[in-house]
């Protein structure tokens, strides 16, 4: 759970806070679905002989670069 303060005479900051809290769990779980898939695939063909370390260490990589752009989305979005 978390505290927020809205210092507005305006009620409907509430809804706008929810919906971005609702926007941020959405991209969040988006992001843990694409990291643990990419994580799966990369194990499986790394056990069959058909990734090396390195490849591994690059899928890891662009998995946590394609999260921060997935997360950046958030900052342009109108609510």
């Amino acid at each position: 759970t978390a505290d927020v303060i809205i210092q507005t005479d305006q009620p409907s900051k509430i809804a706008t806070a929810i919906n971005i809290g609702n926007a941020t769990n959405k991209i969040i779980w988006q992001n843990i679905g694409l990291a643990l898939g990419v994580k799966i695939i990369v194990l499986i063909l790394g056990a069959m002989g058909m990734a090396t370390m390195w490849e591994a260490v690059i899928a890891d990589v662009g998995v946590a670069l394609l999260a921060i752009l997935n997360a950046v989305r958030i900052q342009r979005m109108r609510f």
